[in-house]
């Protein structure tokens, strides 16, 4: 009863902070310290709530608020983390000494979300915030959902991540990269191309006199979407810096002394002179057009190798452009130190085509050749355009540069030694298994020595085998698949069955799947142990091979790409895997490609 008083409102206002908590006595000698004599509440005065201010002076610790709020709020599926898996047996013994009604709420726990080159802890994230080393909770920069919003991360892009990386219950951490394919990906078919100059050099085309306006469209022919703009065109235009080189490395396609280059959408111009500053600095290009090399209308002859941006001077919009990038140097940041200085570029003199200003067909772009960026949400106005960038393309000079920079390395002479060896010989039942597999079962020769060779496999196959016979496909998934499992596992601690793998192989023969998908399917099985028929159901995998439900999505696709029709009419037969694309695209991947292929022919002719 005395415990019961200082418990009690009349008492517990007398005690200081920590003075005093109150404990459920469970077992002492309970191998799990969570169920010994776990905290319920404690004192806490000095520290005003946020919500209640001072109005209690005691407060439930997590381990009991937990459970109770989630009964209380009707959850039924309570997700925390790892650390919290010793939790849960508190959790419900909580709800059962209270003996709430059902429906009752479950803790499940799961691997957090660890991405490479980022923080997920709240706690370092308010440490970056508080330090004023990024400007907020929303910086664009942050592993927040307001910070990759205001980066220009679309709801798709996050939620396809998500569903790519799964749910795991084992710690491990996420390549950032592909956070940052999910948004590529998801913007590709997405958003318009319009041309940008991030570090402006003005041309001036001496034989060229007048203006005109060129019309181009926002969307490449693979993107089945229409729109256009019109692109402004003088004697006076500003191209990339580093689109010019006096001295060009080998491979360099731009604009040199030697070299011309197409102005893309525009006409083809090569170099005539070169104007410098006083300390030597180029600042402007002096050049000449080919009057009959416009794109599209070409008959110069003369061939290029590349196609540089470009803006027109006078009608060019003046816009900020804010370059991201990793927020820390290092794979595996510790804190503030690993901070990356380099996180964000912030060009003030940038120059965008006016049609993005203007016509404002989106809100995300793609700056070509330079990367996918989005309208700052915040300071963005019509007077001072802001541009953020939310990832850059895939870059293949960069690629060459850094091969050439392997390549300029010091060789190191590495001494060769053969090491002579030989494959063990099988016994003669292993023989005997081997020749049963390759000859009678028509097994390749590398499957059949795999089984033949590892028993365990062998039995498991042959166990399949008993439930669809179709020795070829089963051999295939046991050797590549489930060998890779039995690496670290014995077959009892498998979350599948052979039954299982079965019942996935006579999926694929009866193209109730593709091969692709089935793979998927595996990694599902492996992880959860559900049957496979019920994974195809469930997430709606099934391939569609009927032809009713396909023709449509190739009518749709063959009328929104006429010019590609054409053009295939005409003898690009390269564009029959363009069709293809298109309609695995809108299918999901889940078009039969055999179906589709005889499909597709039988209408283009």
């Amino acid at each position: 009863m005395r415990r019961l008083s200082l418990f009690s409102e009349n008492e517990r206002w007398g005690f200081e902070d920590g003075e005093h908590v109150l404990r459920a006595k469970i077992d002492m000698s309970s191998p799990n310290m969570k169920m010994r004599d776990p905290l319920l509440y404690r004192i806490v005065k000095k520290a005003p709530h946020y919500r209640t201010k001072d109005d209690w002076a005691i407060y439930p610790m997590y381990d009991f608020a937990h459970c109770l709020s989630d009964y209380i709020e009707g959850v039924t599926h309570s997700f925390c983390t790892l650390e919290f898996e010793n939790n849960r047996e508190l959790y419900d013994w909580i709800i059962e000494t209270l003996k709430l009604e059902p429906p009752r709420p479950h803790q499940y726990e799961f691997a957090r979300l660890n991405m490479n080159y980022t923080v997920m802890s709240k706690r370092k994230l308010k440490e970056l915030v508080d330090s004023g080393v990024v400007e907020g909770w929303d910086d664009p920069r942050m592993p927040t959902i307001a910070g990759l919003r205001r980066r220009g991360y679309t709801p798709e892009s996050i939620l396809n991540f998500c569903e790519d990386i799964g749910v795991a219950k084992a710690n491990s951490i996420v390549d950032v990269a592909q956070l940052e394919h999910s948004i590529r990906d998801d913007l590709n078919p997405k958003v318009p191309r319009v041309m940008s100059v991030l570090e402006p050099l003005k041309v001036i085309i001496e034989n060229y006199n007048g203006s005109e306006e060129i019309i181009a469209p926002y969307y490449p022919h693979d993107v089945p979407k229409d729109g256009s703009r019109k692109l402004p065109f003088s004697q006076e235009i500003y191209i990339n810096r580093d689109d010019f080189s006096e001295n060009p490395p080998k491979g360099y396609y731009r604009l040199t002394p030697n070299q011309p280059v197409r102005l893309r959408y525009a006409y083809i111009i090569k170099f005539k002179e070169a104007i410098r500053d006083k300390n030597g600095d180029i600042i402007e290009i002096r050049a000449e057009y080919y009057p009959n090399s416009k794109s599209g209308e070409d008959s110069s002859g003369i061939k290029v190798k590349s196609a540089i941006q470009w803006v027109e001077a006078k009608s060019a919009r003046e816009v900020e452009v804010r370059l991201y990038d990793r927020l820390f140097q290092t794979e595996n940041p510790q804190g503030v130190e690993d901070i990356n200085p380099n996180s964000l570029k912030v060009i003030k003199n940038a120059l965008i085509e006016p049609a993005v200003i203007t016509e404002k067909p989106d809100i995300r772009f793609q700056f070509e050749r330079e990367g996918y960026f989005y309208i700052d949400p915040i300071d963005h106005s019509n007077d001072k355009p802001i541009f953020n960038k939310i990832v850059s393309l895939k870059d293949s000079w960069a690629k060459k540069s850094k091969k050439r920079d392997i390549k300029d390395r010091p060789k190191q002479k590495v001494k060769r030694v053969q090491i002579d060896g030989e494959v063990t010989p099988m016994t003669p039942e292993q023989q005997k298994i081997f020749d049963r597999y390759f000859k009678e079962l028509k097994l390749n020769s590398e499957v059949a020595n795999t089984l033949a060779r590892d028993r365990t496999l062998s039995n498991f196959f042959h166990e399949a085998l008993e439930g669809f016979k179709s020795p070829v496909t089963i051999a295939n998934i046991v050797t590549n698949e489930v060998a890779r499992e039995l690496k670290h596992k014995r077959v009892d601690e498998l979350k599948f069955t052979p039954k299982d793998i079965s019942q996935l192989a006579k999926m694929v023969d009866e193209e109730t799947i593709s091969t692709k998908i089935a793979k998927q399917v595996y990694e599902e099985m492996a992880k959860s142990g559900q049957n496979p028929i019920d994974i195809v159901e469930e997430r709606g995998l099934k391939q569609i091979s009927d032809p009713d439900i396909l023709l449509p999505i190739i009518d749709e696709v063959i009328s929104k790409n006429p010019q590609n029709v054409e053009k295939y009419r005409n003898g690009n037969r390269k564009l029959f895997g363009f069709f293809v694309g298109q309609v695995l695209k809108a299918t999901k991947g889940r078009g039969n490609p055999r179906i589709v292929n005889r499909l597709i022919k039988n209408l283009l002719g």
